[in-house]
């Protein structure tokens, strides 16, 4: 699971999602939140992706399941905790960016350092930009 405790966010993670196929991120999106096949897991080295709906009202945010329509509010230092094998892994928020719809690197899984990173479509309810966050570990 994923819990960020400053926009109120409680969520299931949807392991191993493929995140090309919009029939099963579709589906897994209507349980919670996805984590990109092939990206790493919360124990590996490298890079965690976890993608979800974005919304742009509270109304529309329950109606599409839109965990991450507030992620817009996170800064710097925010905590993000995920939940994986029984074990708690913790984060702080070390960057926030907006980027095209296009832009694909967030998805590789070798990074030189371990991080989670957050993304979601911008502005909340259209599909014109991205979202993301980049987390790192607290050690």
């Amino acid at each position: 699971g994923i819990i960020i405790p400053k926009i109120l966010a409680n969520a299931k993670v949807i392991p191993e999602v493929d995140s090309q196929n919009s029939v099963i991120y579709q589906r897994a999106l209507t349980l919670g939140v996805a984590h990109a096949k092939g990206t790493a897991l919360p124990d590996e080295n490298g890079n965690t992706f976890i993608f979800a709906h974005s919304s742009a009202d509270f109304f529309e945010a329950t109606r599409y399941n839109a965990i991450f329509y507030l992620l817009s509010k996170l800064e710097a230092g925010d905590e993000i905790y995920l939940f994986y094998k029984g074990v708690k892994y913790q984060y702080k928020v070390a960057e926030k960016k907006n980027v095209s719809s296009g832009e694909v690197s967030y998805l590789e899984k070798n990074t030189p350092e371990k991080r989670l990173t957050l993304m979601t479509c911008w502005p909340p309810g259209t599909t014109l930009k991205r979202l993301v966050i980049i987390a790192k570990p607290v050690k």
